[in-house]
């Protein structure tokens, strides 16, 4: 009996090995730059190529192969000193979509049947000049649920941005569009216009809702960006983006779940084993991770992830999609295997809160958001395997880095009943932020965690609004985590007071702001 058990699982196992398809190809230097894969043109040894799960390297002569099903995306993970061709919306093309039997028919435009594979499936590489030292754009939550909205962001990110040769590339974190998914044509149509190469991120709205399977839930996504979950180095980083939406909740059935699927980690840790232990790892993904104490996303996945990091020294990791700013730090009770904590930074959103709020001069929703942080987007800066990140704020110099929350004129015996209190949009707790009035001592301010002054002031204005004021009351306020105050002196003399803030933020920067206080008798 056990002699035949034994011979059935070898007649499958043949059976299996024989249905096993292989991509097989070549990744080439196109020197001549006409895509196609000449004789004269050479092989690139040692470059990663992935089916999604697996990763192997290219041979002495730029050789590949790659086992594949019936639903892969095959791709290369550019290495340092090399680019990709462009698209017609500054797309990289690094990947081959194979899907032999086509996508299922969904709401949204899914790929059609792509046939059998190419013999030779070559890819093109071009070299070019990679300082260590560089810029990214980094975008959270575009998210635009119309043309309205694309055109909000257009005018009031996009036009935004200023012509910089430091910045190399730019990322959107998820939530590219709301739900809405014909709307990921027009939101490239948009980003074509910075000039940069883009790479995105899928977030829980832009996903097939009309699946029962989360591998499914990014056919759409695929039809429009190509691979949720790849890879590329820039410099002496290497950057990981990753889906980190589980749809259908594996707990409920129901909604979404932060988390990875087995095969996603399983891609991350493949690759990593072909990346020195030195390299900045740069990891983007739309949903934060969560701590000990969250259940928005599922501890186990996070506490692999950390396993497969821990050999790496130099770390950081980019997420969006709560519509407020935060830095998040992960210990050894979250999974986190070294001394030094994991740097999370939630970005704020290029769409603020959802675009609500009162038009500005150009016609765009203001869109605070949730914790008084105005909307924008944020520069990440790479030195080698050091990173820092700044935070721009849409409409504003790049040196707005705080709101000081005070009254402009106050009463000279009323002085000591009021306060200042200032939100600096890239601070956490133990950042030091300091105040002096005219050239008096600098003193401390208080950190507290409770919801933005300002923030609430426009609110009210909509909630006791005697007559129609346009645009979408904003969400109401959540604690922000970003936020000091301190009491006015007893006595200011009668007069005009410079009222100063300095903050020194995470990576030893120091910024300044200054308003004006008028004392009246």
């Amino acid at each position: 009996m056990n002699i035949k058990l034994l011979l059935a699982a070898g007649l499958l196992s043949l059976g299996v090995a024989h249905a096993q398809d292989f991509a097989k190809g070549i990744v080439y230097e196109d020197t001549n730059k006409n895509g196609k894969k000449d004789k004269s043109e050479i092989g690139l040894k040692n470059v990663s190529i992935s089916n999604g799960v697996d990763v192997v390297l290219t041979n002495d002569r730029g050789e590949y192969q790659l086992p594949v099903g019936n639903d892969n995306i095959i791709f290369v993970i550019k290495p340092t000193g090399y680019s990709f061709s462009l698209n017609d919306k500054n797309l990289p093309q690094f990947y081959y979509v194979h899907k032999p039997n086509g996508s299922p028919k969904l709401k949204y435009t899914t790929i059609d049947s792509t046939g059998k594979l190419p013999k030779s499936l070559n890819f093109p590489l071009y070299p070019q000049q990679e300082d260590t030292k560089f810029k990214a754009l980094i975008f959270g939550d575009p998210q635009a649920y119309n043309l309205d909205e694309i055109a909000y962001f257009r005018k009031g990110i996009v036009d935004d941005i200023s012509e910089d040769s430091a910045i190399k590339f730019g990322i959107s974190l998820g939530d590219l569009v709301g739900d809405h998914l014909v709307l990921h044509a027009p939101y490239q149509d948009a980003i074509k216009e910075i000039g940069k190469p883009w790479y995105n991120v899928m977030g829980n709205h832009d996903m097939n809702f009309d699946v029962k399977a989360d591998s499914l839930s990014d056919e759409t996504f695929e039809y429009h960006f190509g691979p949720n979950n790849y890879a590329f180095h820039y410099g002496n980083a290497y950057f990981i983006v990753l889906d980190n939406i589980l749809y259908p909740n594996p707990k409920t059935g129901k909604g979404y779940l932060g988390g990875f699927r087995n095969d996603q980690l399983d891609f991350v840790e493949n690759s990593l084993k072909h990346v020195s232990k030195d390299k900045l790892i740069v990891l983007s993904f739309h949903i934060p991770l969560g701590n000990k104490d969250s259940e928005a996303f599922r501890h186990h996945d996070r506490h692999r992830l950390f396993d497969i990091l821990a050999p790496f020294k130099h770390t950081v990791s980019m997420s969006a999609h709560t519509h407020f700013q935060k830095q998040i730090f992960y210990g050894k009770a979250d999974g986190w295997k070294q001394e030094n904590p994991h740097h999370e930074y939630n970005v704020g959103t290029t769409s603020g809160d959802w675009y609500s709020g009162m038009y500005n001069l150009k016609g765009v929703p203001s869109s605070t958001m949730r914790d008084g942080t105005p909307k924008g987007y944020a520069i990440l800066n790479i030195d080698n395997n050091s990173y820092s990140f700044d935070y721009k704020v849409a409409g504003e110099a790049k040196e707005y880095q705080m709101n000081i929350v005070a009254p402009r004129v106050v009463n000279e015996k009323q002085v000591k009943r009021y306060k200042v209190a200032v939100n600096f949009f890239m601070g956490k707790s133990s950042d030091t932020v300091q105040y002096r009035f005219g050239n008096a001592e600098w003193k401390n301010m208080n950190y507290i965690e409770q919801p933005d002054p300002a923030y609430q002031y426009e609110l009210l204005k909509y909630d006791t609004a005697e007559k129609l004021i346009e645009g979408r009351r904003p969400s109401n306020a959540v604690n922000s985590t970003h936020l000091w105050e301190a009491k006015f002196p007893n006595k200011l003399a009668v007069g005009n007071h410079n009222l100063e803030i300095r903050a020194v933020d995470m990576y030893g920067k120091t910024h300044t702001q200054k308003v004006t206080i008028e004392v009246v008798k």
